[in-house]
């Protein structure tokens, strides 16, 4: 029996309104990739602070206004950002070569080692630049389902079904095998099959789950397969969209939008180490 005669609801084929705000959930998913996209690429050339800062705080602005989050996405999001730059800067800081690298006073002393200003700002280059292509990729990361993702590039990209459909009968399978590990270690708990306790018990459990999944996983795949060619699928060049994912000219209007934005960031964003250099005591 199916998810809906049981009186459920199919998570892929129900469209939530998310308020009028939430901009981002109603946007076709091509036009979420194709605005960020140019971006992404111009940020990995970038090699000052302030052009991958500008699109960092750009992308977490459109997020914060346009998508829907949870509020632990929320924290996510706004804590684990600034965190990562800060971790990553003093990761990369200490990578980074201190010969090539400007100097500066020392910001940390281990030994004979230093860790100056300059190999700091160069590994904060760095971090910013690897959070922003992050922030960039959840505008459609975290407002898309894989799905919706693989109907639009049926539709618009002309993506052939044969290719699209088996992608979308692969996100599937995924929530699948969460439910049937969960069953599995149900059934392994009644019938005292727990093993102990430690880290040996622990990785004898797991390694006692692969078979039963890997026949669950291989029953699953027949009953798909079995599905799809009671369906013809693959019989015909095109098949008929029972959920369309239309492109709208609100999806154009975001795409040049966040193009706009993100050339006006990358033309007016100053180079933050030039103009702070004689504070800084830089060469």
């Amino acid at each position: 029996m199916s998810a809906l005669a049981r009186g459920g609801v199919d998570p892929y084929a129900e469209r939530v309104d998310h308020g009028p705000l939430r901009f981002l959930h109603r946007l076709n998913p091509l036009a979420k990739v194709a605005g960020p996209l140019p971006l992404m690429v111009a940020v990995i050339f970038t090699r000052d602070l302030g052009a991958p800062l500008g699109l960092l705080l750009l992308a977490l602005l459109l997020l914060l206004i346009g998508a829907h989050l949870r509020p632990r996405a929320a924290l996510a999001v706004l804590g684990g950002i600034p965190l990562a730059v800060l971790v990553l800067s003093f990761s990369f800081g200490l990578w980074a070569d201190p010969v090539a690298t400007p100097g500066g006073p020392a910001l940390l002393t281990v030994g004979s080692y230093q860790l100056r200003l300059g190999a700091w700002l160069v590994g904060l280059a760095t971090a910013l630049r690897l959070l922003a292509l992050v922030a960039l990729s959840l505008l459609a990361g975290l407002t898309t389902t894989g799905p919706d993702l693989v109907r639009s590039m049926v539709q618009q990209l002309r993506v052939p079904y044969r290719i699209g459909y088996t992608a979308l009968a692969a996100f599937r399978f995924v929530p699948r095998f969460g439910h049937e590990l969960d069953v599995i270690r149900r059934a392994h708990r009644i019938r005292g099959m727990a093993g102990g306790r430690g880290p040996v018990a622990g990785l004898r459990r797991r390694i006692g789950y692969l078979v039963p999944l890997l026949a669950g996983a291989i029953r699953h795949a027949e009953r798909v397969a079995l599905a799809m060619d009671a369906r013809a699928f693959g019989a015909h060049p095109s098949r008929t969209e029972r959920h369309r994912i239309p492109f709208r000219p609100r999806d154009v209007v975001f795409i040049v939008l966040v193009w706009v934005a993100g050339a006006a960031v990358l033309v007016v964003s100053p180079d933050l180490v030039h103009h702070l250099a004689p504070a800084l005591e830089l060469p």
